[in-house]
């Protein structure tokens, strides 16, 4: 995908002695979206945002060393290395000194043939590291103003990783001017150095310049227009956050010291082999408790109180990411956990007090969003016609935001018919999940919206599935209601092979839980989103048993 962002200027930052003034410039090409106001709260939206830019560039990926010179090295000297070891074994010597012979004029021909490549590659980089670092952060922030709030979003560079920091109006002392809507802002790496002079001896502003949209004049030296070429995965990844986010999860709630403990514990270790989980037993109405493995250090929270309905285990992988939350945790009130499930992904909310810092893991580090599990096919699947969805996406856009039940009441429909309209525009990028506040907030993630066909399918097993339906080779065999949920079997023909998968569908139409014989569920269950025998199941019980039009590939 191709993305355009034109700005006016540069973001900027400047201090001295009595002020510290943040200038974010927004891309010009969208919507007018502006903000100017005085920050009262300097210390705790100084730490909040500081573990925004932690996120952006956070990049856990395995980086190999650079061996080049050793090996270099080893090929100068190898011969002799022989020699010596080999003593007195001419022959073999010399059968070695054949062969490295052909080696090396092989390895000559490599070297002349590759060179002018590897050797321009370091030199950009180098460069590139050197003096354009900003480079190296490939998308700026997404930003959004909104009545009530004003909230950052970005992802890290290995794309395991979410941060949202919102700023409730009250954080600022005055807010002088402001006009709802979703920008990309320019974000440069010197703002991070800016962000740490701020003190609360002196008066900090916060603009999101809203001058730059007050000039008409195209071509000028002031505009700067960035060409950027993203692949699906970013879009898909914001996705998947914002459908994550609105799955059931079991909910702890830790004092800051006991997360700080967590932390702690992680850095004065370093496991040699795995497990590398942190293991969360829960009972109601008990101390929450935590396995750090692979020592089983078992640290129980007096402070930190399950008030869940339900006793659970549950292990959450990729927890150095969480060293991202450490600066931060001095400053806050409280820390809140939404646990999805062992293996999945998992969100700590940080609130500081009208500042709330979100952080967001896929299921553990090389698993990054857009990879975690398909969230948007466990939301409310609901076919809704476009006039219906048109008319909850009106009441949204009046509103800002709102919960299902509020727009329920604005539009007169049915709440699945809301939920499932929602989940449209969530999947399309144009709203998201707030899982601070439990709403959904308007958010246009791109400039033009998604078109149906332009992720049509996130995953393989998604377009199997598709298939697997239009080849009539899926079938219901039982539908069952209990406590709300209904649970539906079925068989799907796969390659001559019948397998049957088990769906639970809540209240809310949600798919909560399933099971499969297949291998891909027997591989990874839940954790890399549900197999395609599952998809088809739950695609054709929406479509044809309960008689609903075909609203996508699930």
């Amino acid at each position: 995908m191709n993305f355009v962002h034109r700005y006016f200027g540069a973001s900027s930052a400047s201090s001295d002695a009595l002020s510290t003034a943040l200038g974010f410039a927004p891309d010009l090409l969208r919507e007018p979206t502006f903000f100017v106001g005085k920050v009262r709260r300097h210390l705790p939206f100084r730490e909040a945002i500081s573990a925004l830019h932690h996120v952006v560039v956070s990049d856990l990926r395995f980086k190999p060393k650079d061996r080049t010179l050793y090996f270099e090295w080893l090929k100068q000297n190898e011969q002799q290395l022989l020699a010596d070891a080999l003593g007195e074994r001419d022959e073999i010597r010399a059968r070695i000194a054949t062969l490295r012979a052909e080696l090396t004029d092989l390895d000559k021909l490599s070297r002349e043939v590759m060179a002018p490549f590897y050797g321009a590659r370091k030199r950009y980089f180098d460069w590139l590291y050197a003096h354009d670092r900003d480079a190296w952060i490939v998308l700026d922030p997404v930003i959004t103003v909104h009545p009530d709030e004003v909230f950052f979003e970005c992802f890290s560079l290995d794309e395991s990783s979410y941060g949202r920091l919102s700023c409730d109006h009250d954080v600022f002392e005055r807010v002088e001017d402001m006009a709802c809507g979703t920008t990309n802002v320019d974000y440069s790496h010197a703002l991070y150095d800016e962000f740490q002079k701020i003190r609360s001896y002196r008066e900090t502003s916060l603009t999101i310049d809203p001058t730059g949209f007050e000039v008409q004049t195209a071509g000028e030296n002031a505009f700067r227009e960035d060409k950027i070429e993203l692949p699906d995965s970013w879009v898909r990844g914001f996705l998947q956050v914002s459908s994550a986010m609105a799955q059931p999860a079991h909910v702890v709630d830790l004092n800051p010291v006991d997360m700080h403990a967590i932390l702690s514990r992680l850095a004065a270790r370093k496991e040699r082999h795995g497990p590398r989980s942190l293991r969360f037993l829960l009972t109601p109405g008990e101390p929450v408790t935590v396995v750090i493995e692979p020592w089983n250090e078992r640290l129980t929270f007096r402070r930190s109180i399950h008030r869940g309905g339900e006793a659970a285990e549950i292990r959450v992988w990729g927890r150095r990411r969480l060293q991202i939350l450490a600066r931060a945790l001095p400053l806050a009130r409280s820390v809140r956990l939404h646990l999805l499930g062992t293996g999945l992904p998992s969100f700590v909310v940080v609130d500081f007090g009208g500042l709330r810092f979100t952080l967001g893991l896929s299921g553990w580090t090389a698993n990054d969003w857009s990879r975690a599990g398909q969230f948007d096919l466990l939301a409310p699947r609901a076919a809704v016609d476009e006039a219906t969805a048109g008319r909850v996406f009106d009441a949204l856009k009046r509103r800002h935001f709102a919960d299902v039940t509020t727009l329920a009441a604005d539009t007169g429909l049915d709440r699945t018919i809301v939920a499932g309209a929602l989940g449209l525009y969530v999947q399309a990028g144009r709203a998201m999940y707030d899982l601070d506040k439990g709403v959904y907030r308007l958010r246009e993630l791109l400039r033009e919206p998604l078109g149906p066909g332009a992720l049509r399918f996130a995953s393989a097993q998604e377009e199997k599935a598709d298939r697997f339906v239009a080849a009539r080779l899926v079938t219901i065999t039982a539908i069952e209601n209990r406590d709300g949920r209904r649970i539906v079997s079925g068989e799907v023909l796969d390659d001559g092979k019948t397998h049957h998968p088990r769906l639970v569908i809540d209240a809310d139409d949600r798919l909560s839980t399933a099971s499969c014989d297949c291998g891909f569920y027997g591989h990874n269950k839940l954790m890399r989103g549900p197999c395609e025998h599952m998809l088809a199941v739950r695609r054709l019980f929406h479509v044809q048993v309960e008689g609903k039009a075909d609203g996508g590939a699930a």
